[in-house]
């Protein structure tokens, strides 16, 4: 008798979350300084509200003929259900375009983005730096859909089904120097569309980085789209991050320019406030954040509050790539 064991990672089908759950949820995470003008970017954005719908639609998407994209079975739910797609699209955090979700729906406002044209700058320790254009970036990859958990480092989680290619195709794609130690993802401005980038108490864009190592593990991957069809943009759109082993401020949405450099880069939040979001950021139901406990998560699909796991489950996959580097603060 044939009997098949579960890996540590993999998800049921019925754990993935919502999408429109995921998608609005964008509270607050700097120590004071994200209080300051919330009320008057809400002011600002009180027009979108009732603005036609906008230039973001994924239904317009060149791409879309590539969807839904050929199951991983490799990277299938365990044990959790998928969040509901009417969840997780209404439960994000993208400061991008605001951070208070009782005043709008982040969906919403992210719609007003276009989505064409739009192209990735590949530059630094490559062979040859290069702009592509994001219709040809993806069709030069081969997608694939995968089911992985994404747990916030506010102690909220889903499990969504993501499309995309993994980050070391990428990697392969841009050809970097043997100089290169890290992989720095940038995303895009546009304060005209992103009214939170207005806002002077953050160092847009943000960015943040990778390992030249975690880039090139099997489970780094970029996400084009989600629930068998292209993203919309409040997941991220057309290109982001999905990182399952660490807290979601990892997954930089929206990018714009991948550079491969020699000097690890400074995060967006590592530059707010370092002490509590650091460059590492894996997850750790031990190590709490310095405002609050990481031991246990709430589901938002589910409602449902379970112990967190240690690299978000992925331990397996991932925890030797960490080996012999006691001295770093792996975890926050």
């Amino acid at each position: 008798m044939h009997i098949r064991r579960r890996r540590s990672w993999e998800l049921p089908e019925s754990a993935v979350t919502p999408e429109a759950t995921y998608l609005s949820r964008r509270h607050l995470l700097g120590a004071g300084v994200g209080l300051l003008g919330v009320a008057g970017l809400s002011a600002a954005l009180a027009p979108f509200a009732d603005a036609a719908p906008a230039p973001g639609d994924p239904a317009n998407d060149p791409t879309r003929d590539l969807y839904p994209a050929k199951k991983n079975p490799a990277f299938t739910a365990g044990d959790r259900p998928i969040t509901p797609e009417e969840i997780s699209g209404n439960y994000n955090n993208f400061y991008e375009f605001g951070s208070e979700r009782s005043a709008y729906q982040i969906a919403d406002v992210a719609a007003r983005m276009p989505r064409r044209p739009w192209t990735v700058k590949i530059d630094g320790m490559v062979e040859q730096p290069r702009e592509v254009g994001i219709d040809d970036l993806i069709r030069a990859m081969a997608l694939e859909e995968r089911i992985y958990r994404h747990r916030c480092v506010e102690a909220w989680s889903m499990t969504v089904p993501w499309t995309g290619f993994p980050v070391k195709d990428l990697v392969a794609y841009a050809k970097p120097l043997s100089g290169a130690k890290y992989v720095r993802f940038e995303t895009f401005m546009n304060p005209e569309v992103a009214l939170g980038q207005r806002r002077f108490i953050y160092p847009w864009p943000y960015i943040d980085g990778l390992t030249m190592a975690e880039a090139n593990n099997d489970l780094a991957f970029l996400v084009t789209g989600i629930y068998g069809k292209p993203a919309p943009n409040q997941y991220g759109a057309p290109l982001r991050l999905a990182l399952p082993w660490k807290y979601g401020f990892k997954s930089v949405k929206s990018i714009v320019r991948i550079s491969f450099v020699a000097e690890r880069p400074v995060g967006l939040w590592e530059q707010v406030q370092g002490r509590e979001y650091g460059f590492w950021a894996n997850v750790n139901p031990q190590v709490p954040h310095p405002r609050w406990s990481q031991a246990s998560e709430r589901d938002i699909g589910t409602g449902e509050r379970r112990p967190t796991l240690l690299y978000n489950g992925y331990a397996e996959q991932v925890a030797g790539l960490y080996k012999g580097m006691s001295g770093e603060k792996l975890f926050m």
